[in-house]
């Protein structure tokens, strides 16, 4: 177990960490911390991939800590990849080892943190790194999350760190193929990041001018779609754009009867293609029935890269300093959630096993709506 934080005057040993996958500008997260809690005269340590530096210290040349002064974090470019590297897609209370069987890693985790000095960590991860952080929370680790999510899925905040840049990169994209789209007289069937969550394909579309936004909140029945592009779709605008979140739920399109026979006023069963076949698909689909040349295009993956937006440097910034603001407040077991035009605490139980997802009354459907944006069955 970590041992008490004490009063706020106490010098302490807080280590930062982060989760799996990559998110731009995770450097101006680690100086936000670090730059707080060296003006505290605490000594900043970053754990290198996650836990791995801590578990695994003899795979890394100058070993799995590193320190974190003000010195050197000034010296951090903003723009550059996590200095610290990010962790495996593994939960450590089920981390693999050889023969199958699952190894709980909890325990060790905790006696390594406790050996290394270290008072309490700070870590910067996703949905899933928030319900592994719980559990070392209950197990006795002094813990602050900050949410980072390039989906904006984390529940407590509207938003997370990442999703500004991974929104701003993808309005770039679908506008580059809006413009290709109209310039070659097609339809352009885009495929963004979103496989719980539909905020990037709602947000990038409303901005792109999409004919239609697909994503996992709201089912899409093919056969509503086909007949809203022909609506739009014309001599004088044979162009068009739909953007399908990969997670987006779809209804198939009956199958084609015989004989000429009119197509049954039915629906195909619902399938959600996943990530990288999501366009391919919804392209297939429409290909024989609007009578226009369709273009598939995955840029999902993609916007996970890049450099980060002013607004993610400057709330990355805040949310490093306000994980250390909690700790010294003595709260832990927590995440720092940005709730305009505040930084609040959340329990980390409320923020666990959850999603946060488009409600069905938010004011973006409505906006997409008044623009003529179809966006699934109802709506």
């Amino acid at each position: 177990m970590i041992k008490n934080l004490g009063h706020a005057g106490t010098h302490r040993r807080v280590a930062l960490n982060v989760g799996s996958g990559f998110v731009p500008g995770l450097n101006s997260v680690l100086m936000g911390a670090a730059l707080a809690g060296g003006k505290l005269g605490w000594e900043m340590v970053g754990i290198r991939d996650g836990f791995e530096g801590l578990l695994h210290p003899e795979r890394y040349p100058d070993g799995g800590l590193m320190a974190l002064s003000p010195e050197r974090v000034e010296s951090l470019d903003p723009a550059t990849a996590g200095v610290l590297g990010q962790a495996p897609a593994v939960d450590p209370f089920h981390s693999p080892a050889p023969g199958g069987a699952d190894v709980d890693l909890s325990d060790e985790i905790l006696k390594k943190l406790q050996a290394a000095h270290v008072d309490a960590l700070v870590s910067a991860v996703g949905v899933a790194g928030l319900g592994i952080l719980e559990k070392l929370h209950r197990k006795g680790l002094h813990t602050v999350c900050i949410p980072r999510s390039i989906e904006n899925d984390v529940v407590s905040t509207p938003m997370s760190f990442g999703f500004n840049t991974a929104l701003s990169t993808t309005i770039e994209m679908l506008n580059k193929a809006y413009q290709a789209a109209r310039s070659a007289r097609k339809v352009a069937v885009v495929e963004v990041l979103g496989q719980q969550a539909g905020w990037i394909a709602l947000q990038a579309g409303i901005a792109a001018r999409a004919d239609a936004v697909l994503m996992p909140e709201i089912p899409c029945r093919l056969r509503h779609l086909v007949s809203r592009l022909k609506d739009k779709l014309s001599a004088r605008r044979p162009w068009g754009l739909v953007v399908v979140a990969e997670g987006a739920q779809i209804f198939e399109l009956p199958s084609e009867p015989a004989g000429g026979a009119p197509v049954p006023d039915e629906d195909g069963p619902c399938v959600v293609p996943g990530p990288g076949r999501a366009a391919e698909m919804v392209a297939d689909r429409l290909r024989a029935r609007i009578g226009a040349e369709i273009t598939p295009l995955v840029v999902g993956p993609w916007a996970r890269g890049g450099n980060p937006t002013a607004v993610d440097q400057q709330l990355g910034m805040a949310y490093g300093a306000a994980a250390i603001q909690a700790l010294k407040g003595g709260r832990n077991g927590v995440m720092v959630a940005f709730m305009p035009p505040e930084f609040r605490l959340v329990p980390l139980a409320e923020s666990v096993g959850k999603v946060r997802t488009v409600p069905h009354d938010s004011e973006f459907l409505r906006i997409a709506g008044s623009l003529g944006i179809y966006l699934g069955t109802g709506l």
